[in-house]
């Protein structure tokens, strides 16, 4: 089992940790509700090194990426992000990333961490047919890089004070290279699992302890806590932002996940399974991924079955919990064209009994 850097301090801290994509990473410190609401209303610091980064740099980098993202990524100019998934062939997701660009040649594909290994083969294969040289125009370094997320509303106003560089002002899905907490050029981005604003922190991993402490000493006073794995899941499905392995996998499409948005037909991007997501989208989708909130009282959980009144399945519950700012069950799932309009009446199975849901536009949470 992998370690990162923070794994130390995260036991000293008295965290519960627990196997997680291959790492021994923190799921709580207190409770879930209480480091939900923190990030939420203040700040909390997620331990985030387990997530891949790989570079695709040269002149053929764009050209890669154009070919095995589905985003449209000209469009990008220096220090913008953008999401995006990698198609896999066969009309499925390999794995969704974000795509950042430092340059025109030179970009850093950061990755799911249960899909590194997946990924890196994905993107060698691919690379190798255009003529990329591994090992150096596409570099694999996952093992390399720690990475600290700061999320909540007063995340970037408690940062502020280890840059010289104003962050204060950063639009989302955007970064910039600074000198944070006395390390050199850090990457510092503005993207986000949380829907609560903040940031993330991309360095070296031999320079993480100190960049934690910092973080923590620049937070205090602004009610700083560490937030496990389990507030992040939380947080994440009040937001309805797709967690690969759950609602999004190699059998979904993202036409069928909502992820239309980042599926872009430009001009001369001939991606792989172009073809096949055009198809879908001219001829339309058997089933979407749709959120939902629990009228009655109970939590939905992943492969709970979704009915009609009559108690006839018409979908799958692919991500659920209980929502500590709504204080009810929520949750997503595939749902048959037919039953899937917004507002429509759905019931999810659990135990036996029939718990009567309402299908919500996405966050789920809208405070």
């Amino acid at each position: 089992m992998k370690h990162t850097v923070f794994t130390k301090i995260h036991k000293e801290l008295g965290a519960k940790m627990q196997s997680f994509a291959g790492f021994y990473m923190p799921i709580q410190y207190t409770t879930i509700p209480e480091e939900h609401r923190t990030v939420r209303e203040k700040l909390g610091v997620f331990d985030v090194s387990h997530m891949g980064e790989i570079w695709v740099k040269g002149n053929k980098a764009l050209n890669f990426i154009q070919k095995v993202t589905s985003n449209d990524a000209s469009v990008l100019i220096d220090g913008k992000v953008q999401y995006s998934c990698f198609p896999n062939g066969k009309g499925g997701i390999v794995d969704d990333l974000l795509v950042y660009r430092i340059n025109a040649e030179t970009y850093l594909l950061v990755v799911n961490a249960a899909n590194i290994d997946k990924d890196w083969n994905w993107c060698a294969e691919n690379a190798k047919i255009m003529g990329l040289e591994i090992g150096k125009e596409l570099y694999n370094a996952s093992d390399e890089i720690c990475q600290l997320a700061i999320q909540g509303p007063l995340a970037l106003k408690a940062m502020q004070k280890l840059t010289q560089t104003t962050i204060t002002d950063m639009e989302y899905y955007t970064f910039k290279k600074v000198d944070f907490a006395g390390v050199k050029d850090i990457i510092f981005s503005t993207t986000g699992y949380t829907g609560a604003g903040g940031c993330e922190i991309y360095a070296d991993n031999k320079d993480g302890l100190k960049i934690w402490n910092a973080v923590f000493e620049a937070g205090k006073e602004f009610g700083i806590k560490p937030v496990g794995l389990g507030a992040r899941d939380t947080l994440r499905l009040e937001m309805g932002y797709c967690l690969y392995g759950n609602d999004i996998n190699d059998t979904t499409s993202p036409i069928e996940a909502g992820l239309g948005w980042i599926t872009k037909f430009a001009e001369g991007k001939n991606f792989i399974d172009r073809d096949k997501m055009e198809k879908l989208k001219a001829e339309g989708v058997t089933k979407r991924l749709r959120g939902f909130e629990v009228i009655d009282k109970g939590i939905p959980r992943q492969h709970y079955e979704i009915c009609n009144e009559d108690g006839d399945n018409i979908g799958e519950v692919t991500s659920g919990t209980f929502s500590p700012m709504m204080k009810k069950g929520i949750g997503m799932g595939y749902i048959k064209t037919g039953f899937n309009k917004f507002d429509a009446e759905i019931y999810i199975k659990i135990r036996n009994k029939l718990l009567k849901a309402k299908i919500v536009k996405m966050p789920i949470y809208k405070g």
